[in-house]
This record gives C-alpha cells, sequence and structure tokens, in this order.
C-alpha cells in the first residue's frame, strides 16, 4: 500500500447526526482528535468525547447567523497545505495552522427542503457554503487529507478503519475524492436547476 496517511485530526462538521456515533466512537479509540462547531461539536461531547471549538482555532465566532462558520485560513490550510511542501509547512507552522487529516461533512438538505414545499428565503438558507468548500478543499489534497463527503460515506471509512486503523493508502483517500466531487456536483446541479426554474 502507497503513501499511507495517518489520521490524527478530523474535522467533523455535519447536518445528520445518524449514523455518526459509531465512526466518533471507533476514532475516538484510535486517538483521532476532533475538532467542530455548533451542533456538531455539541454531539459529539454529548457522546462523551472531548471536542476542540472551531472558534478556538480561528479566535472568531460562528458569525451572520451560522451562515460563517468554517471559511477561515486556518481551517482551509490546515486542509490544503501539502504536507511534503517546505513553503507550505513553514507557513503553517508560522500562522499556527494545525494539520486536519480527516474532513467529515454532510451537506445541508437543499433538495429536500425544496420537495418540502418550503419558502424562497428557507430554500435559501439550505445552501451550503462552508460544507461544499470543505468537500472541495480535503477532496483537491487527497494527497494528504480524507474527505467523507456525505453520510453515505460514514460506512465506508469506517470499514478501513476496522481493517486498517487511523490509517489510509492513496487509493482509499482518491476514492473519497472522486466521491465528493460526485457529491459536490450533484449539489450544485440541484441549486442550479431551482434557479432555472424559479428564474421563469
Amino acid at each position: 500500500m502507497a503513501e499511507i496517511k495517518k489520521i490524527k485530526t478530523a474535522l467533523v462538521s455535519v447536518f445528520h447526526k445518524d449514523g455518526l456515533d459509531e465512526l466518533l466512537k471507533k476514532l475516538n479509540a484510535e486517538g483521532v482528535k476532533f475538532l467542530s462547531t455548533g451542533g456538531t461539536q455539541q454531539f459529539i461531547e454529548s457522546l462523551g468525547y472531548e471536542c476542540q471549538k472551531v472558534e478556538d482555532v480561528t479566535t472568531y465566532p460562528s458569525i451572520l447567523g451560522g451562515r460563517v462558520k468554517t471559511l477561515h485560513p486556518k481551517v482551509f490550510g490546515g486542509i490544503l497545505g501539502r504536507r511534503d511542501n517546505e513553503g507550505d509547512q513553514e507557513q503553517m507552522k508560522k500562522y499556527e495552522i494545525p494539520e486536519i487529516d480527516l474532513v467529515i461533512v454532510d451537506l445541508y438538505p437543499f433538495e429536500q427542503t425544496v420537495a418540502s414545499g418550503a419558502s424562497e428565503a428557507d430554500i435559501i438558507e439550505k445552501i451550503d457554503i462552508g460544507g461544499i468548500s470543505l468537500i472541495r478543499a480535503g477532496a483537491k489534497n487527497f494527497k494528504d487529507v480524507v474527505i467523507v463527503p456525505s453520510k453515505a460515506e460514514y460506512s465506508v471509512l469506517l470499514d478501513i478503519l476496522n481493517k486498517k486503523g487511523a490509517q489510509t493508502d492513496i487509493e482509499d483517500r482518491r476514492m473519497f475524492a472522486t466521491r465528493a466531487f460526485g457529491v459536490s456536483s450533484h449539489y450544485d446541479t440541484a441549486i442550479n436547476a431551482w434557479f432555472e426554474k424559479t428564474a421563469k
């Protein structure tokens, strides 16, 4: 297995918490540290696990009614920083950017909100910005980072953890990146379709 990477820190930012507890239990048992925001952070702590607040890393609170939580250089630098790039590593050290090895995201339910007959204002608020950005960042840096882009992949990662412990090889990470861009593409296509429909 080529290019094995150990998972030390996981950023967890999900809408749907169902099915997450088993994955968190295994990650915790493997010594992985958790980093999260808002409801997800509270969920992780309710299971008895320590969880660092993203706000403690960024020194910024969640703002604009929750529209801006993870969108910060210390978060995205931690995901996009190349571990084998000397310049990246120097900057991460200089700006105190922590390495994030695993990103677990489950996006706001845009399609379900549209299908429910919700108001335009409610639908707009279910357009995920931070989550989709985390997915794209994690997938782009798949050489170093594992990206779990939806709850459909929770069990896929759990299987890998059960077989290999808290580590993945390049093939695993590329597989997750491929799925991540599939999730991103589907999500943006659904949003585009809604805008097309409501523009007429």
